[in-house]
């Protein structure tokens, strides 16, 4: 039974990045980042309405963005906005037709025209101005 099924790699194939490129990458970072983005949402939701019980609830709530943990946390919400913003625009042109290469006969090996080098291209630059902003992000947080 085990050798029948021994070509099914399961979720552990499917996030393989060396088997379906930079592609596949984007697109668990724009899921992931998407999730984080939330995460932090509904935590600023939280945080911002401890001021409805004072300034010393407020100034109790605000003492851990000032720490070196906070920091880390904020550098890399920086880094998720980012990402998430510049490859969902990349994205959103992709699917109006914007930067995609056009359709061809299918023939072996089957290589999508859509993710061309544009594409590619788009999501390397995503990818670097994500970790400019962390960069930028970390020298203003942590700087003096």
């Amino acid at each position: 039974m085990a050798e029948r099924l021994s070509n099914r790699e399961g979720i552990k194939g499917m996030a393989n990045p060396t088997r379906y490129g930079i592609e596949r990458v984007a697109y668990w970072l724009q899921r992931l980042t998407g999730l984080g983005l939330l995460a932090y949402l509904i935590g600023h939701i939280y945080e911002t309405s401890t001021i409805v019980n004072g300034k010393i609830a407020w100034d109790k709530m605000l003492e851990f963005t000032q720490t070196p943990q906070g920091h880390i946390f904020l550098t890399l919400v920086i880094g998720m906005c980012v990402f998430h913003t510049v490859n969902g625009v990349r994205v959103m042109l992709g699917h109006g037709g914007i930067g995609v290469g056009k359709p061809g006969q299918p023939e072996y090996p089957y290589k999508a025209a859509s993710l061309n080098y544009k594409q590619r291209l788009c999501i390397w630059v995503s990818i670097a101005l994500a970790a400019l902003a962390m960069m930028y992000g970390a020298s203003v947080l942590f700087g003096d």
